[in-house]
């Protein structure tokens, strides 16, 4: 047996051949519907055919290509997408890119344009790019589709009221007041009770409205309005439906070649943009699901692109309108209780069916009363609460010129308008540094709020030359980055005043820097790996010290460096020292360095310190175990103690290790009465399911539980700990057989006690009983692993190595057991060849 733990690198680790978090399978898997799924697809497909009606009829389309766009948004993105739940089809947000392709090009055209774009997204998709799409800020992305909802809006009330849409948003309010002084009241009225079964539908109160409200608002106002036409005899503009043999189908790309190659990526611009965000979006639904009825996993982005591009070629070919993921049908889809992509595919199959057997049905839908239901749905996109949103993180300005000029010039033209605008305004938050200078009680306060760079140095400089030579100053830095132009003149006149006789104290939000506000609760910038107790975060007062002329606080050294002094030895701190003992002055009670209080306020504080400096740096590699699974190759079995920290001791990271913790680091015999299931279910769940290639199981001095037995009367067991305790009598017989009389001598350097072998630490023996029995409790516990099924199973097949660890808290040290081959015993050795 190899005495070497096995590095994180493995190559020869057990490759997984079903998921790390199930069984083996039983057998082939089996197609199942879910019955969630299928109320889900109704509910979807109960929304999606008025809404694709609705959308193709103002764009200009022929109606059958909402129709299949739908059935291909459903049946292809669905079974392709990265987005599980997340529902394709024709959307809102491509109604104005569409119509002015169609009015340009004609319909067939555009149907080649669709195709192209969808090979576009394919390209991206293949580039695994899906990520930079969402680097576009928010304020754009809103703009634009409140622009384009104004544009609908503003198109679809000339159908209203009996008329003719226009080609442009300033055609349409121009031709607005002829249009209101020709109305046609057939049309209106169908209109107005559209609108207002769509409003007052899901507000039915009591427990009629909680039946009614499952059916969707959208389908009762088009059946409704129709119902009330049909048996009033209205005469009015309805659906037309051509034979599908006569669906015009796309054809070669007819036009200038800048004009098509900007509808190509203006159609991929809007369909990517708006069905990744849509991706995002339904994420964060299932998220907050209360109960979700199965695990559901989170989107891939890059495979979701690549469906949308699928879905687009396929629709471009079969002369459907473009597709990208619809917001309304998606929360619809998880609202319902969707729990994978069937839901979606079967309501692109019942679009498909309904295509082709409710025609009759489809054809007395009042055109009134579809444009009705589009123009609601475009008021929607002008979103109040994103309108706040924006104006709360000042970035209003991006929004509006971003709607604006999506409504009076165009989607591409107005989406680069907002990105230009959100590159100018980053570069005015950037530059824009307000420094002032304050003399308050004889000390010069000069606070920097912003960024600062080189653009900020004259400023800078000039205000720290307002400074008198020799005087009391504190220099306070209210932003998150500083150039090499500004460090170098900070730090020049930090020295130039030192040397003068001044007092010098830098104060900011850069690691490694005091904060100057002492209630402040982010102000903590410790590593990792820094206990509660033992976090240098002093709270200074707000005001330097008067008196500290002449010396500079500096970044732990004496050549007068910018920063302040953060060091275990710098001045004002209190000096501390890890647990092992070493000597010191440790905090009293509830005088911790991190925060005064109670513990949870410390667990806050530590989570969040998380949260800000460790949690970006590891979203990374969390999101990629998240999408896998765990694969460890190791079961790391160790005491529950506190000083040992399992991640830092071995140097791995999440996912290297599967650690099980107890007191004292037992593994109960299996098939006892006394036995333990939480032990034995670890063990076997790593072997039989993570397939772990390594067992250790590491003990550690001045251990609790060790020390608990020595002292324990083991006549009866009558506390959950007494009882625990239990397990480790049988390394208490292997260390100590004649405890009464040498229970406080030292172990001898060699030689053999009752014919059994002791474990020796480093060739030298234990310093007393506690070592003693806290090295043989490793070994003992070794050997009653290699008492349970699973773990004998994989020893006699040669997949699994057992080893032994010995942590010494006070000297930081591990020690790994190494087997005597005579007595199958073992003796602890340094760890000298561990990376071996």
């Amino acid at each position: 047996m190899s005495a070497c733990v096995p590095a994180r690198a493995d190559s020869a680790r057990t490759k997984h051949i079903h998921p790390p978090h199930s069984p083996p399978p039983g057998g082939p898997r089996r197609f199942r519907l879910a019955g969630a799924d299928v109320s889900a697809a109704i509910a979807v497909f109960l929304i999606a055919l008025p809404l694709s009606l609705g959308i193709a009829l103002a764009t200009g389309a022929p109606l059958q290509a909402g129709l299949v766009a739908a059935a291909v948004g459903g049946i292809v993105a669905g079974r392709i997408g990265g987005c599980p739940l997340q529902v394709s089809g024709p959307a809102a947000g491509l109604t104005v890119v569409t119509a002015d392709l169609i009015q340009r090009y004609g319909w067939r055209t555009t149907c080649a344009i669709t195709i192209l774009a969808g090979l576009a997204q394919l390209g991206l998709g293949c580039l695994r790019v899906a990520r930079s799409a969402l680097a576009v800020s928010p304020a754009i992305v809103h703009g634009m589709l409140a622009g384009i909802g104004v544009t609908i809006a503003v198109a679809q009330l000339h159908i209203v009221l009996g008329g003719t849409p226009q080609s442009s948003v300033p055609d349409n309010l121009v031709a607005l007041p002829a249009q209101l002084a020709n109305l046609h009241p057939a049309d209106l009225a169908v209109s107005v009770l559209t609108l207002t079964l769509l409003l007052l539908w899901p507000r039915v109160p009591g427990r009629a409205g909680a039946l009614l409200g499952k059916l969707p608002a959208a389908l009762i106002a088009v059946a409704g309005a129709t119902a009330v036409a049909s048996f009033t005899g209205l005469l009015l503009p309805k659906v037309d439906l051509p034979s599908w043999s006569s669906h015009a189908l796309a054809t070669l790309p007819d036009g200038p070649v800048l004009g098509l190659l900007a509808a190509v990526l203006t159609t991929t611009l809007v369909c990517s943009v708006q069905s990744l965000l849509g991706a995002v979006a339904v994420d964060k639904l299932v998220t907050a699901r209360p109960a979700p009825a199965g695990h559901v996993k989170r989107s891939n982005l890059d495979r979701e692109l690549l469906g949308q591009g699928a879905a687009n070629i396929v629709s471009g070919s079969l002369g459907g309108l473009p597709i990208a993921g619809v917001a309304v049908r998606s929360s619809a889809n998880v609202a319902a209780g969707a729990v994978s992509r069937n839901s979606t595919m079967l309501h692109g199959v019942l679009v498909v069916i309904a295509a082709l057997l409710m025609v009759p049905a489809l054809e007395l839908i009042p055109l009134a009363s579809l444009a009705a239901l589009v123009m609601a749905v475009g008021l929607k996109m002008v979103s109040l609460n994103h309108i706040r949103t924006v104006t709360r993180h000042r970035e209003v300005l991006v929004y509006a010129v971003t709607t604006f000029g999506v409504v009076f010039l165009g989607v591409l033209e107005g989406v680069a308008l907002g990105i230009a605008v959100a590159v100018g305004v980053a570069l005015h938050r950037l530059t824009r540094t307000r420094i002032t200078h304050d003399h308050v009680e004889g000390v010069h306060y000069v606070h920097v709020r912003g960024q600062l760079t080189f653009l900020a140095v004259p400023r800078l400089s000039r205000v720290l030359h307002q400074v008198p030579p020799g005087a009391d100053a504190a220099v306070e830095l209210d932003g998150s980055f500083m150039d090499h132009a500004a460090y170098e003149t900070l730090q020049d006149w930090q020295k130039t005043h030192t040397a003068q006789g001044g007092a010098v104290d830098i104060t900011g939000r850069r690691p490694g820097t005091r904060i100057s506000e002492p209630a402040e609760e982010d102000g903590c910038r410790c590593r990792p790996w820094t206990p509660w107790r033992n976090h240098q975060c002093e709270r200074p007062p707000k005001t330097p010290p008067p008196g500290a002329r002449g010396q500079a606080t500096t970044d732990g050294s004496a050549d007068g460096t910018l920063g302040t002094a953060t060091g275990p030895n710098a001045p004002g701190t209190r000096e501390t020292r890890d647990t092992a003992g070493a000597p010191g002055a440790p905090h009293p009670p509830g005088a911790s360095g991190a925060a005064d209080g109670p513990t949870g306020h410390e667990l806050a504080r530590g989570i969040s310190a998380f949260h800000r400096n460790t949690g970006p740096l590891m979203r990374r590699e969390l999101a990629r175990l998240a999408r896998e699974g765990q694969q460890p190759s190791q079961l790391f079995l160790t005491c529950a103690d506190s000083r040992v920290v399992t991640s830092m001791i071995t140097s791995s990271g999440p996912g290297d290790l599967f650690v099980v913790r107890n007191v004292g680091n037992f593994v109960p015999l299996p098939g006892e009465e006394s036995g333990d299931d939480s032990v034995a279910a670890a063990i076997e769940y790593a072997v039989d399911v993570l397939k772990v290639r390594s067992i250790t199981v590491c003990g550690h001095s001045g251990c609790g539980a060790m020390q608990a037995l020595l002292g324990a009367e083991h006549g009866g067991a009558r506390t959950p700990l007494q009882r625990w305790l239990r397990h480790g009598l049988p390394s208490l017989e292997r260390a100590l057989p004649d405890l009464d009389a040498h229970a406080n001598e030292p172990e001898p350097e060699q030689g053999h006690e009752a014919g059994r072998s002791r474990p020796l630490l480093a060739g030298r023996g234990p310093v007393d009983a506690v070592e003693r029995l806290c090295l043989a409790n490793v070994v003992q516990q070794l050997e009653h692993l290699r008492a349970h099924d699973s773990v004998a199973r994989s020893l006699r097949a040669g997949d699994l190595e057992l080893h032994g660890m010995y942590f010494h808290v006070g000297e930081a040290q591990s020690y790994l057991l190494s087997e005597d081959a005579e007595g199958g015993v073992f003796a602890l050795v340094p760890t000298a060849d561990l990376t071996a």
